[in-house]
Formats: structure tokens, C-alpha cells, sequence
């Protein structure tokens, strides 16, 4: 099975938001100002992407096949998008290198934003992860968000996060969600296969979203971890003693979310060590995040006072 990680063309859920949406457009009712909130990984930048391609594809080849919610690959401007080369798009999230969305970036935008337009179609702002937005890039950003331009349309990504009423007051509100079920039919149609032939139950049971799943399969393929033969205890050891986490930034917040959900799998009040590690842990974990500190530090004392002890 090999994993692809770009954009995914097919739309799996949330159809009927998606196309309430589409008829606003059609109409010229859509506000220019949407905001997506839920789970990390439920398909809600998809679902941006897909939007954004139905607009700026109308009058082009190989358009938006709204019947089968489908993005065409030969659309022109999917093509642009893909490589980050549209000039009716922005994408803001945060760098690989940050924690947060500085006020640079919103600057950035801004200079581009005020260029002259090179067609007279829409443009599109993604801004993803805004819970990480800092607070003068937040201030930055509700100054734009409060000049009228009807032809630049925002959409805002949240992950279930606190929102600033000051923000969230100026879009159109929408909160994305799937049941259980409908993540594992939607993961089991981006791979052709059964993830239960893929994954152990048990680690499955902490993976709610298609994105979160998606995630997972595709580190077990690039580092080669066993997924299938591997309860939450032996899969943590085994990410901790391979060392990937040093290469890799999206294995170390696996780790830590790991952590997080063994502490609340295997809490009791009756184990009063296990309580109080997982005060101590969390705090580090934050800590480490913080400041910076060293990861390797915090894993082994991990691995060495709660999964051998």
C-alpha cells in the first residue's frame, strides 16, 4: 500500500454542508468570511479545497464535477494550487520551524492581498490551525477581516479549539463532524482496504478522524512500524526506542498524544503513582514544547518510570 499525501480530490463526507455551500455561491449569497471547526483530521481543509476548486474552476477545463464531488487533476487551477503557484490563493499555516502563525505571515499577506488582481475570478484565503494564530498576528488578521472585499473570500480552519469571539463573530459558522463509523468507511476508501487489516484495535480505538488514521498508516510506512501486532504500550516503546521522533516532527506530537491518551486509558484513583505521573508528564511534555527542551530527555524518563515501571 503506498500512501499519497496531497490533496485528496475525492470528497468523503460532509456533503451536504459542502454542497449548502455551493448554492450559496451560485446564488451570490456565499459570505466571504467561513469558519470550519472540529476534529483534527475530519476532512475540514478538504473540504476547503474542494469549495475553492468548485469557484475558481467554474469557467475553466476540466471544471469541478460537483455529481461525484470530485476535483478534476487536470484542472488548471488545482494544478496552480498543487504547486503553490495559484494567484487566487493563499495558504496560511504554521511552519514547519514555529509553534505559531506569526504576524509575519499575516503580513506577508496582506502585501499580497493588495496587488492588483491578474483576472477578475475570487480569491481565496486557507488559513488552517487558526487556534495557533498568535496574538498580533490575531489583531493583524481582524483588521483585514474587517475591510469589505467582496471578491476575497476567507475560509478559517479550527480543531475544536477556543475561538475569539472577535473572530468568530465576523464568519459564518459551521461545526464539522463524522461519527465513528463514518471515519472508518471514509479511511477504508483513501486506502482500498480494511484498516482493521492494517491496525490492532486498540491503537484503532484512539484514532477518530480519517486524518488522524491517514497520519498514522503513513509513518508505519515511512518508518516501518508494526501496527497490526502492536497494543498502545508496545507501540510507544517501540516509537521511543527507534529514535524516528528525531527525524521526524509529526511522530514526536504522535508520542505526546500518545502519552496523553495512555495516562487517561490506565488512570485509576486507586493508582496514585500513575496520577501523579501523569501530572508531572503533561507538565514536562509542555514544558519541553515551550521552551524547547531536549525530547529524548522526556521519552526515556517516560519509557524508564511508568512503561517498565
Amino acid at each position: 500500500m503506498k500512501l499519497n499525501s496531497s490533496i485528496q480530490h475525492n470528497l468523503y463526507g460532509h456533503h451536504e454542508i459542502f454542497n449548502h455551500l455551493c448554492k450559496l455561491y451560485l446564488n451570490n449569497k456565499l459570505p466571504n468570511k467561513i469558519l470550519l471547526s472540529g476534529e483534527k483530521g475530519i476532512g475540514k481543509a478538504t473540504l476547503g479545497y474542494h469549495l475553492i476548486n468548485f469557484v475558481l474552476s467554474e469557467d475553466e477545463e476540466n471544471s469541478y464535477d460537483i455529481k461525484n464531488n470530485e476535483i478534476n487533476l487536470e484542472n488548471k487551477s488545482f494544478k496552480l494550487i498543487q504547486n503553490k503557484s495559484n494567484p487566487n490563493f493563499n495558504l496560511i499555516d504554521v511552519a514547519e520551524d514555529k509553534k505559531n502563525i506569526d504576524i509575519n505571515q499575516i503580513r506577508d499577506l496582506i502585501i499580497n492581498l493588495n496587488k492588483s488582481s491578474f483576472n477578475k475570478k475570487k480569491r481565496f484565503v486557507l488559513i488552517d490551525n487558526i487556534e495557533l494564530l498568535n496574538l498580533n498576528s490575531i489583531n493583524a488578521l481582524l483588521k483585514v477581516l474587517e475591510e469589505p472585499n467582496e471578491n476575497i473570500n476567507f475560509i478559517l480552519i479550527n480543531n475544536n479549539k477556543r475561538v475569539l469571539p472577535t473572530l468568530k463573530s465576523r464568519c459564518l459558522n459551521f461545526k464539522i463532524f463524522l461519527t465513528n463509523d463514518q471515519s472508518i468507511e471514509i479511511i477504508n476508501q483513501l486506502i482500498n482496504d480494511d484498516v482493521h487489516n492494517l491496525i490492532n484495535q486498540d491503537l484503532l480505538n484512539y484514532f477518530i478522524t480519517p486524518g488522524k488514521l491517514y497520519e498514522l498508516l503513513k509513518l508505519a510506512e515511512d518508518y516501518d512500524l508494526d501496527l497490526k501486532n502492536s497494543n498502545l504500550d508496545i507501540f510507544l516503546k517501540s516509537l521511543i526506542t527507534s529514535k524516528a521522533y528525531k527525524k521526524s516532527k509529526p511522530i514526536i506530537q504522535l508520542i505526546y498524544s500518545f502519552i496523553e491518551v495512555y495516562f487517561r486509558n490506565n488512570i485509576s484513583t486507586k493508582n496514585i503513582n500513575l496520577f501523579h505521573h501523569y501530572h508531572y508528564f503533561l507538565k514536562k511534555i509542555n514544558d519541553t514544547k515551550i521552551f524547547n527542551l531536549d525530547e529524548e530527555t522526556l521519552l526515556m524518563e517516560f519509557e524508564d518510570k511508568v512503561l517498565n515501571g
